[in-house]
């Protein structure tokens, strides 16, 4: 008789939202953390009326009736965002009581999600250009096979389609190996003015067939920074390549570079690499998602250009692991600017 009165307080111990459930199939006791979840007011009352989600009264009923512990789901809505917990439902031997604690598992429930949007994304991108070439190979294989101008105009398809798959694949490879190393902090120093200059000679062809021309402003003194060149050099080739690209033909690219000794964004030393163009801009409600994989403000002329839709998404993991930020802004008619924040370390010479 001694037990019931202490029931109340051995549940508020748990950590985790736990209630109890009696032989009346009534809620016999709530800890705080649950009554957050369910409400305050649920003691006494039938546990259908206070858990109500259809699987998890059933998992209940089960439980009860034949005695073994189950599992199940509850789905709500906090503060405008779907949670979903793991439900444990474990009965007591010998008390006729049914303990039922939630664990929110939230996190892992979206990085299922985003794995099976990954699948999903990737299989797209790769079938268009895939379904294309099987359609062209069936062609130059029957009706196109004594037709010259028709294999020469097919072949040319099929490479720029290889050509796409090519560039997804290698863009894959290059995210999956960013973000197995993005806790890694790179401990060797790189001049970023060098890397600046490099990908300004590597896209200068690019530049020149556009009728771009590349304006850099960032001196001639060395910028030095903790980093790995290799990708310190994707990243700014990936943002003066899109300027280009989508910036407009015979339209300026600014590169600038500005330090600072406090910078609030990482409140420490630090460089800001500044790519900028003069193009349409991107409309305000596409900024916050650009970074994301496979996100595109306007699909069909990204997939026109020969963008993956993963090159930001790249660009977001370096920066990450060299502990960097990336603030992008825009107006649209007035052109966009992405700049790169970068600390600026220095290594001590052992010598």
């Amino acid at each position: 008789m001694t037990e019931a009165p202490l029931l109340p307080d051995l549940i508020a111990a748990l950590p985790l939202p736990t209630l109890v459930i009696d032989r009346a199939e009534r809620i016999a006791a709530v800890n705080p953390a649950a009554k957050a979840l369910v409400g305050a007011h649920t003691v006494g009352r039938h546990f259908v009326t206070v858990l109500r989600q259809p699987s998890l009264v059933d998992a209940v009923e089960r439980c009860i009736e034949d005695g073994k512990g189950r599992h199940a789901q509850f789905l709500v809505d906090e503060a405008g965002k779907d949670v979903t917990y793991d439900v444990t439902l474990n009965p007591v031997q010998g008390a006729g009581l049914l303990m039922v604690s939630f664990q929110d598992i939230t996190p892992q429930a979206q990085a299922g999600q985003m794995r099976r949007d990954f699948v999903a994304n990737v299989s797209h991108e790769l079938r268009t250009p895939l379904t294309s070439l099987m359609g062209f190979i069936e062609t130059l294989s029957g009706p196109a096979r004594d037709d010259a101008a028709a294999r020469d105009r097919f072949l040319a398809i099929m490479q720029t389609e290889a050509g796409r798959m090519n560039r997804l694949v290698g863009d894959l490879l290059s995210l999956s190996r960013v973000e197995a190393e993005e806790r890694v902090r790179p401990t060797r120093q790189i001049n970023l003015a060098e890397v600046l200059q490099t990908a300004l000679r590597n896209l200068n062809p690019l530049a020149v067939e556009a009728g771009v021309t590349l304006r850099p402003d960032f001196g001639a003194e060395a910028i030095p920074i903790l980093g790995d060149a290799d990708q310190m050099l994707q990243v700014f080739t990936n943002l003066i390549e899109n300027a280009i690209k989508y910036g407009g033909d015979d339209r300026p690219v600014e590169i600038t570079a500005e330090t600072s000794l406090r910078d609030p964004a990482l409140r420490g030393p630090s460089v800001r690499i500044t790519v900028s163009d003069h193009g349409p801009g991107i409309p305000s409600h596409h900024i916050p998602r650009l970074t994301e994989r496979f996100y595109r403000a306007d699909n069909h002329r990204s997939r026109a250009l020969g963008g993956t839709g993963l090159g930001l998404a790249i660009v977001k993991h370096i920066l990450n692991r060299h502990r960097g930020r990336l603030k992008i802004t825009s107006e649209e008619g007035q052109g966009a600017s992405f700049c790169v924040i970068l600390p600026r370390d220095v290594v001590v010479s052992d010598g």
